[in-house]
């Protein structure tokens, strides 16, 4: 089970007991569905007891994932989100059947000011990396999925 009680170390996470979650969901991907796979995987994450840090890493990452393909892959037709607690780890995966790599941006990367986007996978992989996690992305037969993986706790 995973407290949200502090140690000068950082959150408590009681071994006592192996804690697993799976969920996944498949959705058209559309504007309307960020906000409602947000709140799933916020439901979710409070189920789990994820601390609030970890929460907002995860839930700003919904937000970018989910959104790119509706910005860049809604043409495919389908988007499946999965997310799992396994071995003190949580993983989300957005997978798309767009066959497009998304360009994971160099932490140093000047990014142009007057771009309207182009910012949401650099947030995302530093907010990640800042964790100890890390941000993947995969091609496969069916399109591709990114993946962000962080500790749970």
């Amino acid at each position: 089970m995973l407290t949200t009680a502090p140690s000068p170390a950082g959150p408590v996470v009681d071994t006592s007991a192996p804690v697993r979650g799976f969920a996944r969901w498949a959705a058209t991907p559309t504007a309307a569905t960020v906000p409602q796979v947000r709140s799933r995987v916020r439901t979710l994450l409070e189920g789990w007891r994820v601390t609030a840090d970890i929460a907002d890493v995860l839930l700003l990452a919904v937000s970018e994932l989910v959104g790119n393909v509706v910005l860049h892959a809604a043409a495919t037709g389908r988007m499946r989100v999965g997310i799992t607690l396994r071995g003190g780890w949580l993983q989300l995966e957005v997978s798309d059947g767009a066959a497009a790599l998304p360009r994971l941006p160099h932490p140093r990367a000047e990014v142009d000011p007057d771009s309207e986007d182009g910012r949401g996978l650099l947030i995302v992989q530093l907010m990640t990396a800042e964790t100890g996690g890390e941000l993947t992305v995969t091609a496969h037969e069916f399109g591709k999925s990114v993946r962000v993986r962080v500790p749970a706790a």
